[in-house]
């Protein structure tokens, strides 16, 4: 076969449960290639039809109904009968199930179970059977010792390694593994990987990694493909892919990947599919998605090309941009002086995402959020929002769906208002809805922060309040009118640890569940790598330095970022 044709192509391929009542279609319309010596690794939650695909190119399913070819080396599976499909099993394309211990049969000897390919598909003596298979034994590291003892007997990373010897004694061009690693410590776990790593290049098979494990998929793989409710999300470069999600589901899978970044605190994506995927007519993660509109609630989105070697099934292209700002300068008269605060700044924040903008005190972080969000004009530079420009005005922002949580919630909520009118005002000033609409908004917002709604509560005085429920209510405040950015300035540096804490944890369970962006300003920086998917670097009015939290924490590029973290992480540092 030429090197350039694939060895495996799916082509619109749709598989239905039809035992179930009503029937279950857990794949749709699913396409893909891999070519001789390619590694493919498939994300996904449980339940999003990564087995069904695996079970489905070997032909072992049982009550459903198929549709779409399977072309392995230009054949079609589909269309084989079942003597002729047996040829391809084992001996051209091998399947490595999870779960061992159901899988592995509990009364026949571990050279019973890795030998029946071999009886199967090749006619070789009893002697040259047992050779091949203590060949297969050493080749996948366990000692050939054991292959008179029983499943029973073996230890869960063993039992993993016979699963694969029995998938690789017939040599197949195509090896499909399934959730390798589940279940296994985290030793288990790196020897696995290396055996497959290393078998690959010796054996130089193709192979599909189907794990919930991300971070050993970007270990393995080449190209990865996202499935959703049986269909493709994304598709593309490992590197690129998990570097750089376009797909909101792909970013929610690595958010809550622990593998990924350590220090992260780790969140769910919120909701769950469609529980009728034959009646639901529009994207099937449009419920659980940050930037939803009504087109996606109607139509499916195609898988399609956003760029080279990049698809991804979105209406909107992928993750868009929500807030970009473009050579942002910002100066201030100090008597006879001009003090440059924003020098140059450039920013981009995308729907969903949460940015932090860090430095020390003074470096014009502050000054930045406030031109931003429209309090200050800029003297030279632009604000886009949703890729169109807006006015420097804070009003004409906040109908634009723009929120701020300032700094000082003393002075941000005044004293001679009650807890109701602070949180209802930005209504009033839209006035949208009616006055009852305003109220009931109001209490809703007051009860995602966690704070009571009855009328003594409602009719308190801001002054009344203490540091943390004053913090709480501005945060009300700004989630009332549903904004897509909130920006929060410096919104823990005036409460104790225990309440920055609550404050900080309790704003990002609301981003997480509302799905809003979020805009992060801070000198903490320990409080920013918890919470941040994407880092600004802020000194003396200009960006240093930017890039993913994981990448710039872990590996800073600027000594200005270098010496502000090892002043911070000191303790750590010793440790």
């Amino acid at each position: 076969m030429s090197a350039d044709k694939p060895l495996l192509d799916i082509r619109e391929l749709s598989v239905t449960y039809t035992s179930s009542n009503p029937a279950v279609t857990a794949v749709s319309d699913l396409s893909l290639q891999i070519r001789k010596g390619e590694s493919l690794g498939i994300i996904g939650e449980s339940g999003c039809g990564k087995s069904t695909l695996a079970l489905s190119i070997m032909r072992l399913l049982k009550d459903v109904r198929t549709e779409g070819e399977i072309l392995f080396s230009g054949v079609n599976l589909m269309e084989l009968t079942e003597p002729e499909i047996r040829k391809y099993r084992w001996e051209k394309i091998a399947l490595v199930f999870q779960n061992s211990l159901e899988v592995l049969n509990p009364v026949l000897t571990i050279a019973e179970q890795i030998g029946e390919p071999i009886w199967a598909h090749e006619k070789l003596t009893a002697k040259e059977s047992n050779q091949r298979i203590i060949k297969v034994l050493n080749m996948v590291g366990l000692d050939p010792s054991w292959k008179n003892a029983y499943p029973h007997q073996l230890s869960g990373g063993m039992r993993q390694r016979v699963l694969l010897a029995m998938a690789l004694v017939c040599e197949p061009e195509l090896l499909i593994v399934d959730e390798p690693t589940t279940a296994l410590d985290a030793a288990s776990k790196n020897e696995i990987y290396h055996l497959l790593r290393d078998l690959q290049k010796r054996i130089g098979f193709a192979m599909i990694l189907i794990s919930h494990d991300v971070a050993f998929i970007s270990r393995l793989t080449s190209q990865v493909m996202t499935m959703y409710c049986g269909q493709v999300v994304e598709y593309g470069r490992t590197s690129d892919v998990l570097k750089n999600p376009m797909h909101c589901y792909t970013r929610g899978l690595l958010n809550a990947s622990a593998q990924f970044f350590k220090y992260k605190d780790l969140w769910g994506i919120g909701g769950k599919p469609p529980e009728e995927m034959r009646t639901y007519e529009g994207c099937p993660f449009a419920p659980r998605c940050c930037q939803s509109s009504d087109n996606c609630r109607k139509s499916r989105p195609e898988l399609r090309y956003v760029a080279l070697e990049r698809q991804v099934a979105c209406h909107k292209g992928g993750i868009e941009s929500f807030l970009k700002a473009e050579g942002i300068k910002k100066s201030f008269q100090v008597k006879n002086r001009v003090i440059q605060a924003v020098k140059r700044a450039d920013i981009e924040i995308r729907s969903g995402e949460v940015v932090a903008l860090v430095g020390e005190s003074g470096s014009g972080k502050s000054t930045l959020a406030h031109t931003l969000v429209g309090i200050l004009s800029p003297d030279e530079g632009s604000v886009f929002f949703r890729g169109k420009k807006v006015e420097n005005h804070w009003a004409t922002r906040m109908m634009e769906g723009m929120q701020i949580i300032f700094q000082d919630p003393f002075s941000a909520t005044s004293h001679r208002m009650k807890v109701l009118d602070v949180v209802k005002e930005p209504l009033d000033i839209m006035k949208w809805g009616s006055g009852e609409e305003r109220n009931d908004a109001a209490c809703r917002a007051l009860e995602a922060v966690r704070l009571p709604v009855n009328q003594e509560f409602l009719e308190r005085y801001c002054y009344s309040l203490s540091g943390g429920q004053r913090q709480r209510v501005a945060i009300a405040r700004a989630l009332v009118t549903n904004p897509k950015l909130v920006i929060a300035d410096e919104i823990t540096s005036m409460l104790d640890p225990s309440n920055q804490a609550n404050i900080l944890r309790e704003l990002k369970g609301l981003q997480n569940r509302f799905g809003f962006a979020m805009l992060y300003i801070t000198h903490e920086l320990h409080l920013a790598r918890k919470v941040a998917d994407k880092v600004y670097v802020m000194h003396q009015g200009e960006i240093v330095e930017k890039g993913d939290a994981s990448e710039v924490f872990e590996k800073p590029k600027h000594m200005y970022t270098r010496q502000l973290f090892s002043e911070a992480f000191y303790e750590e540092g010793r440790g």
